[in-house]
Protein backbone atom coordinates (compact mmCIF):
# COMPACT_ATOMS: atom_id res chain seq x y z
CA UNK A 1 0.00 0.00 0.00
CA UNK A 2 1.41 3.59 -0.70
CA UNK A 3 0.61 6.38 1.08
CA UNK A 4 0.14 9.60 -0.86
CA UNK A 5 1.57 12.78 0.03
CA UNK A 6 -1.78 14.20 0.93
CA UNK A 7 -2.77 11.61 3.36
CA UNK A 8 0.81 11.91 4.94
CA UNK A 9 0.39 15.31 5.40
CA UNK A 10 -2.89 15.32 7.54
CA UNK A 11 -2.08 11.65 9.15
CA UNK A 12 1.58 11.76 9.19
CA UNK A 13 0.98 9.84 12.52
CA UNK A 14 -0.18 6.88 10.85
CA UNK A 15 3.13 6.62 9.61
CA UNK A 16 4.92 5.65 12.86
CA UNK A 17 2.37 3.73 13.97
CA UNK A 18 2.70 1.26 10.78
CA UNK A 19 6.09 1.68 11.28
CA UNK A 20 6.32 0.43 14.35
CA UNK A 21 4.73 -3.10 13.66
CA UNK A 22 7.56 -3.54 12.22
CA UNK A 23 10.16 -5.86 14.86
CA UNK A 24 13.42 -4.32 15.66
CA UNK A 25 16.73 -6.73 14.66
CA UNK A 26 19.56 -7.53 15.52
CA UNK A 27 20.63 -9.22 12.43
CA UNK A 28 23.19 -7.16 10.27
CA UNK A 29 22.03 -6.98 6.41
CA UNK A 30 23.74 -6.67 3.24
CA UNK A 31 23.95 -2.68 2.47
CA UNK A 32 23.68 -1.36 -0.78
CA UNK A 33 24.19 2.28 -1.39
CA UNK A 34 23.44 3.14 -5.58
CA UNK A 35 24.52 6.56 -5.69
CA UNK A 36 23.31 8.53 -9.06
CA UNK A 37 25.32 11.96 -10.12
CA UNK A 38 23.43 15.60 -10.78
CA UNK A 39 19.65 14.02 -9.85
CA UNK A 40 17.27 16.47 -8.76
CA UNK A 41 14.56 14.69 -6.30
CA UNK A 42 11.56 15.85 -9.05
CA UNK A 43 13.29 13.75 -11.51
CA UNK A 44 11.43 10.30 -11.04
CA UNK A 45 8.27 9.12 -11.77
CA UNK A 46 7.10 8.24 -8.20
CA UNK A 47 7.74 12.04 -7.73
CA UNK A 48 4.99 13.10 -9.95
CA UNK A 49 7.12 13.53 -12.73
CA UNK A 50 5.01 12.60 -15.90
CA UNK A 51 8.30 13.53 -17.95
CA UNK A 52 9.87 10.81 -17.31
CA UNK A 53 9.53 7.35 -16.55
CA UNK A 54 11.93 5.54 -13.65
CA UNK A 55 10.75 1.84 -13.08
CA UNK A 56 13.40 1.00 -10.67
CA UNK A 57 13.63 4.22 -8.50
CA UNK A 58 9.67 3.97 -8.19
CA UNK A 59 10.30 -0.04 -7.01
CA UNK A 60 12.55 0.93 -4.28
CA UNK A 61 9.70 3.98 -3.35
CA UNK A 62 7.15 1.41 -3.74
CA UNK A 63 8.29 -1.41 -1.10
CA UNK A 64 10.26 1.04 0.98
CA UNK A 65 10.31 4.94 2.24
CA UNK A 66 10.98 8.35 0.16
CA UNK A 67 11.74 11.13 1.88
CA UNK A 68 10.84 14.46 -0.14
CA UNK A 69 12.50 16.78 2.23
CA UNK A 70 16.24 15.29 1.42
CA UNK A 71 19.38 17.82 1.02
CA UNK A 72 23.20 17.29 0.30
CA UNK A 73 25.71 19.11 2.49
CA UNK A 74 27.32 20.45 -0.46
CA UNK A 75 25.47 20.58 -4.71
CA UNK A 76 28.66 19.50 -6.07
CA UNK A 77 30.20 16.13 -6.47
CA UNK A 78 33.38 15.86 -4.90
CA UNK A 79 32.16 17.89 -1.73
CA UNK A 80 29.13 15.71 -1.03
CA UNK A 81 31.30 12.39 -1.51
CA UNK A 82 32.99 13.41 0.93
CA UNK A 83 30.30 13.65 3.44
CA UNK A 84 29.39 10.46 2.36
CA UNK A 85 32.41 9.00 4.04
CA UNK A 86 32.84 11.06 6.44
CA UNK A 87 29.31 12.13 7.76
CA UNK A 88 31.12 15.50 7.93
CA UNK A 89 30.88 18.93 6.31
CA UNK A 90 32.99 19.46 3.43
CA UNK A 91 34.28 22.73 5.45
CA UNK A 92 35.19 20.13 8.06
CA UNK A 93 38.10 20.13 6.03
CA UNK A 94 40.93 22.00 4.72
CA UNK A 95 42.87 21.70 1.48
CA UNK A 96 46.51 22.39 1.34
CA UNK A 97 46.52 26.14 1.30
CA UNK A 98 44.65 25.81 4.80
CA UNK A 99 41.45 26.77 2.99
CA UNK A 100 37.74 25.35 3.96
CA UNK A 101 36.03 23.01 1.22
CA UNK A 102 33.33 24.14 -0.66
CA UNK A 103 33.34 22.91 -3.81
CA UNK A 104 35.51 20.21 -6.33
CA UNK A 105 38.99 21.92 -6.64
CA UNK A 106 38.99 22.45 -2.81
CA UNK A 107 37.93 19.10 -1.74
CA UNK A 108 40.21 17.35 -4.28
CA UNK A 109 43.43 18.99 -2.62
CA UNK A 110 42.41 17.62 0.84
CA UNK A 111 45.95 15.86 1.47
CA UNK A 112 45.20 14.34 5.03
CA UNK A 113 42.63 13.39 7.49
CA UNK A 114 42.61 13.32 11.35
CA UNK A 115 43.18 9.77 12.42
CA UNK A 116 39.69 10.14 14.51
CA UNK A 117 38.49 11.51 11.07
CA UNK A 118 39.58 8.76 9.20
CA UNK A 119 38.70 6.04 12.27
CA UNK A 120 35.25 6.95 12.39
CA UNK A 121 34.63 7.10 8.51
CA UNK A 122 31.54 4.63 6.92
CA UNK A 123 33.57 2.12 5.82
CA UNK A 124 35.97 1.82 8.26
CA UNK A 125 33.38 1.14 11.24
CA UNK A 126 31.86 -0.89 8.85
CA UNK A 127 34.60 -3.44 8.07
CA UNK A 128 35.24 -3.37 11.83
CA UNK A 129 31.69 -4.80 12.37
CA UNK A 130 32.24 -7.73 9.70
CA UNK A 131 31.28 -6.46 6.51
CA UNK A 132 32.82 -6.87 3.07
CA UNK A 133 33.70 -3.61 1.64
CA UNK A 134 32.68 -2.88 -1.75
CA UNK A 135 33.06 0.11 -4.33
CA UNK A 136 32.47 0.59 -7.96
CA UNK A 137 31.92 3.55 -10.20
CA UNK A 138 32.76 6.85 -10.33
CA UNK A 139 34.89 8.33 -7.04
CA UNK A 140 36.04 11.99 -7.05
CA UNK A 141 37.22 11.83 -3.86
CA UNK A 142 40.71 13.13 -2.44
CA UNK A 143 43.56 10.68 -1.68
CA UNK A 144 43.08 10.21 2.32
CA UNK A 145 39.19 9.16 0.60
CA UNK A 146 39.55 7.03 -2.04
CA UNK A 147 37.64 3.14 -1.78
CA UNK A 148 40.88 1.72 -2.30
CA UNK A 149 42.65 3.76 0.44
CA UNK A 150 39.65 3.04 2.84
CA UNK A 151 39.87 -0.80 2.31
CA UNK A 152 37.27 -1.21 -0.19
CA UNK A 153 37.21 -3.81 -2.83
CA UNK A 154 36.95 -1.68 -6.27
CA UNK A 155 34.62 -4.24 -8.71
CA UNK A 156 34.43 -1.52 -11.27
CA UNK A 157 35.85 1.62 -12.45
CA UNK A 158 32.94 1.69 -15.01
CA UNK A 159 30.57 4.55 -14.29
CA UNK A 160 27.35 3.04 -16.64
CA UNK A 161 26.27 -0.52 -17.84
CA UNK A 162 29.27 -1.95 -17.08
CA UNK A 163 29.11 -1.36 -13.45
CA UNK A 164 25.38 -2.09 -12.93
CA UNK A 165 26.62 -5.81 -14.59
CA UNK A 166 29.59 -6.26 -11.93
CA UNK A 167 27.69 -5.45 -9.16
CA UNK A 168 24.80 -7.77 -10.23
CA UNK A 169 26.80 -10.31 -11.05
CA UNK A 170 28.56 -10.10 -7.06
CA UNK A 171 25.47 -9.33 -5.86
CA UNK A 172 24.70 -12.99 -6.93
CA UNK A 173 27.47 -14.56 -5.84
CA UNK A 174 27.72 -16.94 -2.18
CA UNK A 175 28.88 -14.71 0.19
CA UNK A 176 30.28 -15.55 4.27
CA UNK A 177 29.73 -12.54 5.66
CA UNK A 178 27.31 -9.40 4.70
CA UNK A 179 28.43 -6.72 2.60
CA UNK A 180 28.97 -2.90 1.96
CA UNK A 181 28.03 -2.35 -1.55
CA UNK A 182 28.47 1.24 -2.80
CA UNK A 183 27.12 1.35 -6.50
CA UNK A 184 28.13 4.87 -7.80
CA UNK A 185 26.53 5.58 -11.46
CA UNK A 186 27.63 8.72 -13.50
CA UNK A 187 24.16 9.90 -14.44
CA UNK A 188 22.27 12.04 -15.40
CA UNK A 189 25.49 13.97 -15.03
CA UNK A 190 26.09 13.86 -18.82
CA UNK A 191 24.06 16.41 -19.25
CA UNK A 192 26.61 18.79 -17.75
CA UNK A 193 28.60 18.67 -21.61
CA UNK A 194 25.49 20.21 -23.19
CA UNK A 195 26.03 24.18 -22.17
CA UNK A 196 29.71 22.96 -21.81
CA UNK A 197 29.90 21.74 -25.65
CA UNK A 198 27.91 24.42 -27.27
CA UNK A 199 29.58 27.23 -25.94
CA UNK A 200 33.35 25.69 -25.55
CA UNK A 201 35.33 28.98 -26.09
CA UNK A 202 38.22 28.40 -22.77
CA UNK A 203 41.00 26.50 -22.95
CA UNK A 204 39.50 24.17 -19.66
CA UNK A 205 36.02 23.76 -21.83
CA UNK A 206 37.49 22.85 -24.64
CA UNK A 207 39.66 20.13 -22.75
CA UNK A 208 36.44 18.95 -21.10
CA UNK A 209 34.57 18.20 -24.31
CA UNK A 210 37.92 16.68 -26.33
CA UNK A 211 38.25 14.21 -23.25
CA UNK A 212 34.49 13.67 -22.74
CA UNK A 213 34.29 11.04 -25.43
CA UNK A 214 31.69 8.85 -23.98
CA UNK A 215 29.77 11.25 -22.16
CA UNK A 216 29.15 13.55 -25.52
CA UNK A 217 28.01 10.26 -26.82
CA UNK A 218 25.71 9.52 -24.44
CA UNK A 219 24.31 13.33 -24.46
CA UNK A 220 24.05 12.80 -28.01
CA UNK A 221 21.73 9.54 -27.86
CA UNK A 222 19.60 11.28 -24.83
CA UNK A 223 19.35 14.77 -27.29
CA UNK A 224 17.50 12.28 -30.20
CA UNK A 225 13.83 13.12 -30.33
CA UNK A 226 11.30 10.25 -31.56
CA UNK A 227 11.30 9.09 -34.71
CA UNK A 228 8.30 10.00 -36.87
CA UNK A 229 7.43 13.41 -34.92
CA UNK A 230 7.57 16.92 -36.13
CA UNK A 231 9.73 19.41 -34.34
CA UNK A 232 5.65 21.35 -33.53
CA UNK A 233 4.42 17.90 -32.22
CA UNK A 234 7.53 17.00 -30.39
CA UNK A 235 7.41 20.42 -28.44
CA UNK A 236 3.55 20.60 -27.65
CA UNK A 237 3.53 16.84 -26.23
CA UNK A 238 6.97 15.52 -25.71
CA UNK A 239 9.34 17.87 -24.73
CA UNK A 240 9.40 19.34 -20.97
CA UNK A 241 7.73 22.74 -20.31
CA UNK A 242 9.88 25.49 -19.14
CA UNK A 243 9.94 25.20 -15.23
CA UNK A 244 7.69 28.05 -13.16
CA UNK A 245 11.06 29.32 -12.56
CA UNK A 246 12.49 29.92 -15.66
CA UNK A 247 13.21 33.40 -15.25
CA UNK A 248 16.09 34.48 -12.87
CA UNK A 249 15.22 34.85 -9.17
CA UNK A 250 13.62 38.86 -8.38
CA UNK A 251 16.70 40.46 -6.58
CA UNK A 252 18.60 37.58 -7.44
CA UNK A 253 21.93 37.34 -5.23
CA UNK A 254 24.71 39.09 -6.30
CA UNK A 255 26.62 35.79 -5.74
CA UNK A 256 24.29 33.65 -7.50
CA UNK A 257 25.35 36.50 -10.72
CA UNK A 258 28.90 36.16 -9.84
CA UNK A 259 28.69 32.13 -9.91
CA UNK A 260 27.42 32.92 -13.55
CA UNK A 261 29.80 35.21 -14.96
CA UNK A 262 32.97 32.63 -13.18
CA UNK A 263 32.16 30.28 -15.66
CA UNK A 264 31.68 30.93 -19.47
CA UNK A 265 29.27 27.77 -20.34
CA UNK A 266 26.95 29.18 -17.75
CA UNK A 267 27.26 32.92 -18.79
CA UNK A 268 26.18 31.76 -22.49
CA UNK A 269 23.80 29.17 -21.88
CA UNK A 270 21.76 31.99 -19.56
CA UNK A 271 22.24 34.85 -22.43
CA UNK A 272 22.38 32.71 -25.27
CA UNK A 273 19.73 29.75 -25.06
CA UNK A 274 16.17 29.91 -26.72
CA UNK A 275 13.56 28.67 -24.78
CA UNK A 276 13.73 25.71 -27.39
CA UNK A 277 17.38 25.24 -26.32
CA UNK A 278 16.19 25.34 -22.73
CA UNK A 279 13.44 22.34 -23.41
CA UNK A 280 15.76 20.11 -25.30
CA UNK A 281 17.57 20.51 -22.31
CA UNK A 282 15.01 19.05 -19.94
CA UNK A 283 14.21 16.72 -22.49
CA UNK A 284 18.21 15.36 -22.28
CA UNK A 285 17.82 15.59 -18.48
CA UNK A 286 15.16 13.23 -18.36
CA UNK A 287 16.71 10.38 -20.84
CA UNK A 288 19.65 10.38 -18.85
CA UNK A 289 17.61 9.54 -15.76
CA UNK A 290 15.94 6.94 -17.43
CA UNK A 291 19.35 5.73 -18.57
CA UNK A 292 20.40 5.16 -15.23
CA UNK A 293 17.38 4.07 -13.93
CA UNK A 294 17.90 0.95 -16.54
CA UNK A 295 21.38 0.37 -14.57
CA UNK A 296 19.78 1.05 -11.11
CA UNK A 297 17.13 -1.91 -12.38
CA UNK A 298 20.26 -4.20 -13.28
CA UNK A 299 21.37 -4.02 -9.50
CA UNK A 300 17.48 -4.64 -8.02
CA UNK A 301 17.09 -7.68 -10.63
CA UNK A 302 20.15 -9.15 -8.98
CA UNK A 303 19.08 -8.85 -5.25
CA UNK A 304 15.53 -9.89 -6.15
CA UNK A 305 17.16 -13.10 -8.56
CA UNK A 306 19.49 -13.93 -5.84
CA UNK A 307 16.69 -14.42 -2.84
CA UNK A 308 18.27 -11.20 -1.14
CA UNK A 309 15.47 -8.61 -0.89
CA UNK A 310 14.56 -9.95 2.42
CA UNK A 311 18.36 -9.52 3.85
CA UNK A 312 19.15 -6.21 2.08
CA UNK A 313 19.02 -3.02 3.11
CA UNK A 314 19.11 -0.43 -0.18
CA UNK A 315 19.87 3.37 0.50
CA UNK A 316 19.07 5.18 -3.12
CA UNK A 317 20.07 8.80 -3.49
CA UNK A 318 22.50 11.12 -5.67
CA UNK A 319 25.03 13.61 -4.65
CA UNK A 320 23.43 16.70 -5.93
CA UNK A 321 21.07 17.99 -8.38
CA UNK A 322 20.80 20.17 -11.33
CA UNK A 323 19.24 23.34 -12.12
CA UNK A 324 17.84 22.40 -15.88
CA UNK A 325 16.28 26.01 -16.85
CA UNK A 326 15.34 26.81 -13.32
CA UNK A 327 16.06 30.77 -13.11
CA UNK A 328 17.90 30.38 -16.55
CA UNK A 329 20.61 27.86 -15.25
CA UNK A 330 21.93 24.89 -15.68
CA UNK A 331 24.43 22.84 -13.65
CA UNK A 332 24.46 23.02 -9.52
CA UNK A 333 26.45 24.57 -6.83
CA UNK A 334 23.57 26.60 -5.88
CA UNK A 335 20.87 26.33 -2.56
CA UNK A 336 18.29 26.08 -4.91
CA UNK A 337 16.03 22.94 -3.80
CA UNK A 338 16.71 22.09 -7.92
CA UNK A 339 20.78 21.96 -6.84
CA UNK A 340 20.48 21.00 -2.86
CA UNK A 341 17.09 18.48 -2.56
CA UNK A 342 18.05 15.29 -4.26
CA UNK A 343 15.94 11.86 -4.01
CA UNK A 344 16.58 9.70 -0.39
CA UNK A 345 14.58 6.07 -0.26
CA UNK A 346 15.55 3.16 1.89
CA UNK A 347 14.00 -0.20 0.88
CA UNK A 348 14.54 -3.45 3.70
CA UNK A 349 11.54 -5.90 2.78
CA UNK A 350 9.85 -6.64 5.98
CA UNK A 351 11.74 -4.56 8.03
CA UNK A 352 11.19 -0.83 6.74
CA UNK A 353 7.74 0.12 5.88
CA UNK A 354 6.26 0.03 1.90
CA UNK A 355 4.97 2.96 -0.23
CA UNK A 356 5.34 5.69 2.11
CA UNK A 357 6.41 9.15 1.32
CA UNK A 358 7.48 11.45 4.19
CA UNK A 359 7.28 14.81 3.22
CA UNK A 360 8.06 15.97 6.72
CA UNK A 361 11.39 15.09 8.15
CA UNK A 362 13.99 16.88 6.90
CA UNK A 363 17.57 14.48 5.99
CA UNK A 364 20.96 14.86 4.91
CA UNK A 365 22.16 12.14 2.91
CA UNK A 366 25.61 13.50 3.98
CA UNK A 367 25.32 14.12 7.96
CA UNK A 368 23.07 11.44 8.28
CA UNK A 369 23.42 8.31 6.14
CA UNK A 370 26.51 6.82 8.06
CA UNK A 371 24.96 6.88 11.32
CA UNK A 372 22.03 5.27 10.02
CA UNK A 373 23.84 2.50 8.34
CA UNK A 374 26.12 1.97 11.39
CA UNK A 375 22.51 2.12 13.35
CA UNK A 376 21.56 -1.33 10.98
CA UNK A 377 24.59 -2.84 11.48
CA UNK A 378 24.69 -2.57 15.40
CA UNK A 379 27.52 -0.74 15.88
CA UNK A 380 28.63 3.21 17.75
CA UNK A 381 29.81 5.73 15.87
CA UNK A 382 31.46 9.13 16.53
CA UNK A 383 30.78 11.48 13.57
CA UNK A 384 28.84 15.13 13.48
CA UNK A 385 26.52 14.93 16.28
CA UNK A 386 24.71 16.78 14.63
CA UNK A 387 23.95 13.69 12.19
CA UNK A 388 21.03 11.26 12.96
CA UNK A 389 19.88 7.62 12.22
CA UNK A 390 17.14 7.46 10.29
CA UNK A 391 16.47 3.95 12.11
CA UNK A 392 14.68 5.04 15.40
CA UNK A 393 12.43 7.05 12.79
CA UNK A 394 11.55 3.86 10.70
CA UNK A 395 10.90 2.54 13.11
CA UNK A 396 8.15 4.50 14.89
CA UNK A 397 10.07 7.70 16.40
CA UNK A 398 9.16 11.23 16.34
CA UNK A 399 12.44 13.10 17.84
CA UNK A 400 14.13 14.87 14.68
CA UNK A 401 15.31 18.15 14.04
CA UNK A 402 13.40 20.95 13.09
CA UNK A 403 16.70 22.56 10.99
CA UNK A 404 18.75 21.18 8.63
CA UNK A 405 22.83 22.92 7.27
CA UNK A 406 23.71 22.87 3.70
CA UNK A 407 26.63 24.79 2.43
CA UNK A 408 27.89 25.12 -1.04
CA UNK A 409 30.16 27.34 -3.19
CA UNK A 410 28.35 30.61 -3.23
CA UNK A 411 27.31 30.59 0.94
CA UNK A 412 25.21 28.55 3.50
CA UNK A 413 21.78 28.03 3.99
CA UNK A 414 19.83 26.94 6.90
CA UNK A 415 17.03 24.66 5.83
CA UNK A 416 13.49 24.63 8.46
CA UNK A 417 11.28 21.65 8.71
CA UNK A 418 7.81 24.25 8.03
CA UNK A 419 8.97 25.35 4.74
CA UNK A 420 11.44 27.84 4.94
CA UNK A 421 14.80 28.94 3.95
CA UNK A 422 17.75 31.41 5.26
CA UNK A 423 20.45 31.68 3.07
CA UNK A 424 23.58 33.98 3.74
CA UNK A 425 26.06 34.56 0.71
CA UNK A 426 29.69 34.85 0.88
CA UNK A 427 30.83 38.20 -0.37
CA UNK A 428 32.67 41.47 0.72
CA UNK A 429 28.99 42.27 2.61
CA UNK A 430 27.03 40.71 4.24
CA UNK A 431 23.75 39.51 1.62
CA UNK A 432 21.17 37.43 3.21
CA UNK A 433 17.56 35.69 2.07
CA UNK A 434 14.68 34.01 3.78
CA UNK A 435 12.55 32.05 1.16
CA UNK A 436 9.05 30.55 2.42
CA UNK A 437 8.72 27.78 -0.23
CA UNK A 438 4.92 27.46 1.52
CA UNK A 439 4.14 31.10 -0.42
CA UNK A 440 6.85 30.67 -3.23
CA UNK A 441 7.21 26.84 -3.91
CA UNK A 442 9.65 27.97 -6.96
CA UNK A 443 11.96 30.48 -5.19
CA UNK A 444 10.90 33.16 -7.59
CA UNK A 445 11.43 36.06 -4.52
CA UNK A 446 12.72 36.33 -1.41
CA UNK A 447 10.69 37.38 2.12
CA UNK A 448 13.60 38.86 3.98
CA UNK A 449 11.92 42.19 4.40
CA UNK A 450 8.45 41.01 4.95
CA UNK A 451 7.18 42.25 8.26
CA UNK A 452 5.19 38.39 8.46
CA UNK A 453 8.69 36.20 8.52
CA UNK A 454 10.19 38.64 11.59
CA UNK A 455 10.06 35.72 13.62
CA UNK A 456 11.22 32.81 11.41
CA UNK A 457 13.74 35.23 9.84
CA UNK A 458 15.56 35.81 13.32
CA UNK A 459 15.11 32.24 14.54
CA UNK A 460 16.88 30.92 11.35
CA UNK A 461 19.75 33.43 11.85
CA UNK A 462 20.07 31.65 15.45
CA UNK A 463 19.94 28.52 14.60
CA UNK A 464 22.85 29.55 11.47
CA UNK A 465 25.02 31.00 13.96
CA UNK A 466 24.10 28.80 17.57
CA UNK A 467 23.70 25.38 15.62
CA UNK A 468 24.84 25.18 12.09
CA UNK A 469 27.55 27.93 11.24
CA UNK A 470 30.26 29.48 12.80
Amino acid sequence: MRFSKEFLSLGTLLFFYVAGVFAQSTEKPNIIYIYTDQQSASMMSCAGNKWLKTPAMDYIAEHGVRFTRAYVTNPVCSPSRMSLMTGRFPSAFQDTTGQKVYENWGAMRVATLPEAVRENSLPIRLKEAGYELVFGGKQHLPQPLTPETLGFKVISTNEREGLAAEAADYIKNKHSKPFFMVVSLINPHDICYMAIRDFAETEHEKLLVSKGVVETATLDKALVKPKGVSDEAFYTSYAPPLPPNFEPQIDEPQAIKALIAQRNFRKKAREAYSEKDWRMHRWAYARLTETVDQQVQTVLDAVRASGQEENTLIVFSSDHGDMDGSHRMEHKSTPYEEATNVPFMMMWKGKIPAGVVDDTHLVSNGLDVLPTLTDYAGIPTQADKRGLSLKPLLEGGDDWRETLGVECEVGRMVVHKDGYKYIRYFGDEVEEQLLDLNRDPYETRHFTASADHTQILNDLRTAFETLWFD
